[in-house]
């Protein structure tokens, strides 16, 4: 199985603003390669997608060091200013120094809702696609008209829309979280990751259940063919450790036959972000 969204991290050598306040207290701290690795190898997971978690380029760099030697990352999101003029020189640059696989931008802290309609992220947009990269979406539920308009004016670039655009699943409604993600699901250049749902539930006392109706409907609007499982690795361990998460996954796409959930579990993710696994 390949995991297609996990981080790393060490709040003691680099400062991550959206991890603040007392609820984040459990998952401040570092988490390494080696953790990785030991959950990898106790829950069948055979390599992973190494996913930005600050925009920086120091950041990115780090991680494409640290899969480069390490077998079990097959690839790395990285982030990337895509507004900046030399962008392509930037992407030429960073994929010869690891296997970048795609890039991310934190585009749901951004308060202009159409940011990825403006010319310059557009302008970054091509650029990736020209490098034959993958954009991972992760973005609001207000902005996901801009992320259709986006993959539109780009048909040529994969899209992969994080964790669903975060329905909120704990106490929030239906729409227009629900139908503002099938119309995105009409792209056919657009994916979208099983991953996240878990923090977007009530996190002490979700069960699989809880997330059945929102998984369902990710399912139904994209197909096995278009969705990736990820863990969301470590910020899952808000609401559940590591084979909790995994095994919810495996229980949310349980009607789906054998060949349907090796698309989600594997194939998709080799295909999305090119991975030579």
């Amino acid at each position: 199985m390949i995991d297609a969204h996990h981080h790393l991290w060490d709040p003691a050598r680099r400062e991550y603003p959206w991890m603040t306040g007392e609820a984040m207290d459990p998952i401040r701290r570092a988490y390494t390669v080696d953790d990785l690795k030991a959950l990898a190898a106790a829950d069948g997971i055979t390599s992973t997608v190494l996913v930005q978690t600050v925009p920086s380029d120091a950041e990115t760099d780090e991680f494409l060091a640290i899969a480069a030697g390490e077998p079990l990352i097959a690839g790395v999101v990285g982030w990337v200013d895509l507004t900046s003029p030399s962008v392509a020189d930037r992407l030429a640059e960073l994929t010869g120094a690891g296997p970048l696989v795609g890039v991310r931008h934190q585009v749901e802290g951004e308060p202009d809702a159409d940011w990825l309609g403006r010319d310059d992220v557009r302008r970054g947009l091509s650029a990736l696609a020209d490098a034959g990269l993958a954009y991972d979406l992760l973005v609001r539920i207000d902005q996901l008209p801009a992320a259709a308009a986006a993959a539109d004016a780009l048909p040529g670039l994969r899209f992969v829309l994080d964790h669903a655009a975060k329905p909120p699943i704990a106490d929030g409604p239906w729409e227009p979280w629900a139908g503002a993600l099938a119309a995105l699901a009409e792209r056919e250049n657009v994916s979208c990751k099983l991953s996240g749902l878990v923090t977007e539930a009530d996190w002490s006392q979700w069960r699989a259940g809880h997330l059945r109706r929102h998984a369902e409907h990710i399912l139904d609007a994209f197909g096995p063919r278009r969705l990736l499982f990820g863990s969301d690795w470590p910020v899952c361990e808000l609401a559940a450790a590591y084979p909790v998460v995994l095994d919810a996954a495996l229980s949310l796409t349980g009607p789906l036959s054998g060949a349907e959930r090796a698309e989600v579990f594997r194939h998709s993710a080799e295909r999305v972000y090119g991975l030579g696994v």
